[in-house]
């Protein structure tokens, strides 16, 4: 032997892991080189002795750069014809070869750069693009792989001598950070509105500040698409951006200059905030003080970021107050990327524009967490968490492409054990959704030289994005795979517990395509892998005029009271009495354009206009059900359950059904606070769906349960199923959406398990 080869994988380029190993190498009087390729790094040492080869190899996974991530180590022996001449350990360029290797995801900007930023002695003081290896946009920049400057939107600045010394040094933090910068020769900003510019640099920055201050609603141009901008504690201005929006009731995100603008944080949540995926992280409304009550009303929660960039470090330390922080997107749209589109599309939004001339190449929405009762919970995946790679224990040898759902959508590539899911894609209503659905896989694909072998699509033949997938299988001439909705929710938690025995799935949400053609919504299943087994859940109920039913809850209310209720006609003509009641029924009857649905979210639609909370038409999705649960968590019940014993509103379990018949006439009749009642109601779902649960459990000998679908995001169901399944293993997903953000995941691993079909 005359050397030694090391072949790490992980995320290891774009984190300051060549100079890592250099700085290393050197410690220990280490000869050789190490270079990035398509592989990861490669490592080679030439005689290294035994014990600066241990010491190294130690260090190697201990003292990791933050952004870091080995996967994998492979060490062997090398027998060089020609041996390398090294006089010392040096850093060689990158091979552009077959990728195998992580993209790194967008990184909140680090303690040192922030330092730089507000030193007047340093030369990047006050300048918005400021980064280093360790923080900084990767994911939203890239154009290609290998990760270099000529394949990212910083192709367009050529570095200055300052910067391009310190990229070419291995002892300088800024070794190798592509999108390094400073005020000489990267990027600006500037304010303007939609005719002129009105200032530039620090200039543009202070009138920004002032603007806000002043009522204006801004958009603002950051890592992965523009922000529209008001000042969080103006009613005035709060509501002038709803009324713009016409956005009257969604909460609306607010980011606050520090964590000194927040009490009572735990730990948890302090650690998301300030993480280097900088999400944003649901809150506890008594968290955030001052804040105008029209940013997230009839809502206990408000989702709060920090600064994750420069720009937004300088623009809250210079204002030094919270700010709404919101999507600028036209209604339906996905938020703007260009300066162009912004001030084309947002006039109607935004007065003024602070803009930059550093491309947004991937947009990347920002990414919402919260720390549950039950750990970090994932609503939305998208900046700094994407396209980090998930590790699985399976025997899959197939590219494998599973393109998610048509709301919230994402997709995922299988690549033998490592699943990649897009960044939140959201509502393929919408072409230019659609389009960017079609450019973010044939991206990802050219990014991992990824060709599909099998692709997996949602069971509904009418969504976009399981025809997207069969005309792609067709082009490609590779086999399609239909899969059922809830059964890829099931199994997306599987994957991420890298759960394989059979399990008992409850997978509750809106809607989805069941077997057999049925529409379903309340489902408990007995998952095997590949297998579903239907074993029963809520009943079907019809959905009056099809679509319109989710964003009008009135239409639920009737559906559920005529099936359900013997003076059902009575009830409703109190409550409906405005509304064409009286054709909808007759049309329920007829089945006219009323097909039967077993949803729990339609249920939660039609509990919460019974109590009152909801009008007539809902503006955002979840509008109800998120209301009826801020609601019931404000129940004297609550306080203390052991009175719940005597409540007795129940869903028993009738032929392996939720008897909804029993439900509805007992909560009609139960007298009392409009809290109670919302709490009841969810007391009563999470005990007939336990005890259906349970059943099951005992008839197929089961230990685990799992928690899937959107409505599990529902903390305080989730939290009473939990409890009343205590003797099981009950698990609910962390990492990934439990909603159709995580679908995709799920439809992957279902398609690997059929793979040898095909």
């Amino acid at each position: 032997m005359n050397g030694i080869e090391l072949r790490i994988k992980g995320k290891v380029q774009g984190v300051g892991f060549r100079p890592f190993v250099w700085l290393l190498a050197n410690e220990y009087g280490l000869k050789g080189d190490v270079n990035n390729d398509g592989q990861g790094v490669l490592i080679r040492f030439v005689n290294p002795e035994k014990e600066a080869l241990t010491h190294f190899l130690k260090d190697l996974q201990e003292k990791l750069p933050p952004l870091a991530l080995i996967t994998d180590i492979q060490q062997c022996e090398k027998h060089w014809e020609n041996l390398p001449h090294f006089a010392e350990f040096v850093i060689r360029e990158s091979e552009n070869n077959a990728m195998d290797t992580q993209i790194v995801p967008d990184a909140a900007t680090c303690p040192a750069c922030v330092e730089d930023l507000f030193n007047p002695e340093n030369r990047r003081y006050h300048y918005p693009f400021t980064n280093c290896t360790h923080c900084g946009p990767r994911f939203t920049i890239i154009k290609k792989i290998p990760y270099d400057r000529k394949n990212t939107s910083m192709s367009d600045f050529p570095f200055c001598p300052d910067c391009e010394h310190e990229y070419k040094n291995p002892a300088d933090r800024r070794f190798h950070a592509q999108p390094n910068a400073c005020p000489v020769c990267g990027p600006h900003i500037w304010l303007q509105d939609t005719e002129n510019q009105l200032a530039t640099h620090q200039t543009a920055l202070k009138q920004t500040a002032l603007l806000l201050k002043e009522g204006e609603i801004l958009a603002i141009k950051g890592i992965g698409g523009f922000h529209l901008a008001c000042d969080a504690q103006n009613f005035d201005s709060v509501q002038l951006l709803r009324d713009r929006k016409h956005r009257p009731s969604k909460p609306l995100a607010v980011m606050v200059p520090s964590l000194d603008f927040l009490q009572n944080l735990t730990e948890t949540e302090i650690k998301l905030l300030t993480s280097t995926a900088a999400p944003i992280v649901l809150l506890q409304k008594n968290k955030v003080s001052n804040l105008a009550e029209n940013i997230a009303p009839n809502l206990n929660e408000i989702g709060v970021m920090l600064p994750s960039n420069p720009l937004q470090h300088l623009l809250l330390r210079e204002i030094n107050q919270p700010l709404v922080m919101t999507s600028a997107n036209p209604s339906g749209e996905p938020p703007v990327l260009d300066n162009e589109s912004a001030v084309k599309k947002l006039s109607n939004l935004a007065d003024f524009y602070l803009c930059h001339n550093r491309d947004i190449l991937q947009r990347a929405d920002d990414s919402l967490v919260r720390a549950s009762f039950d750990g970090m919970e994932t609503l939305r995946r998208a900046r700094g968490y994407v396209p980090d790679e998930m590790l699985l224990k399976t025997e899959n040898t197939k590219n494998i492409l599973a393109l998610g759902s048509d709301l919230k959508n994402t997709f995922c590539l299988l690549k033998h054990d490592k699943a990649v899911v897009s960044q939140h894609i959201g509502d393929t209503a919408n072409e230019l959704v659609q389009q960017q659905l079609e450019n973010n896989i044939d991206l990802f694909c050219q990014i991992y030289q990824f060709k599909p072998d099998l692709i997996a699509v949602d069971a509904h033949s009418g969504y976009f994005s399981s025809k997207t997938g069969k005309n792609l299988a067709k082009k490609l001439s590779v086999p399609y795979v239909e899969v059922l909705h809830h059964h890829s929710h099931i199994a997306a938690v599987l994957a991420e517990h890298d759960c394989h025995e059979k399990v008992i799935g409850l997978a509750l949400d809106g809607i989805g395509m069941g077997a057999n053609g049925q529409l379903w919504g309340g489902e408990c299943l007995l998952v095997d892998g590949e297998q579903s087994q239907h074993l029963g859940g809520l009943p079907a109920v019809a959905l009056p005029g099809g679509d319109l039913a989710a964003t009008q809850p009135w239409r639920n209310w009737l559906a559920h009271l005529q099936k359900f209720i013997p003076n059902w006609s009575y009830i409703t003509a109190k409550t409906c009495s405005e509304l064409p009641w009286e054709p909808l029924s007759n049309a329920i009857e007829r089945n006219l354009n009323s097909p039967l649905i077993s949803s729990a979210g339609r249920l939660f639609d039609a509990v919460a206009y019974g109590l009152g909370i909801v009008g007539d038409k809902l503006s955002w999705e979840g509008e109800a059900a998120c209301y009826l649960e801020a609601l019931a968590t404000k129940s004297d019940l609550i306080k203390d359950e052991k009175s719940s014993v005597n409540i007795h509103v129940k869903m028993p379990i009738k032929n392996n059904q939720l008897d909804l018949a029993t439900f509805w006439q007992n909560w009609l009749a139960y007298d009392d606070s409009k809290e109670n009642k919302a709490f009841v109601f969810h007391y009563a779902l999470a005990k007939g769906f336990a005890e259906l649960a349970r059943q099951q459990a005992k008839r197929h000998n089961c230990k685990i349960i799992v928690l899937s679908g959107g409505v599990m995001h529902n903390q305080l169901l989730r939290r009473l199923l939990k409890q009343a399944l205590s003797e099981f293993n009950v698990l609910s997903a962390h990492q990934y959406p439990m909603g159709d953000g995580g679908l995709s995941l799920g439809q992957a691993m279902i398609a690997a398990r059929l793979s040898n079909e095909y």
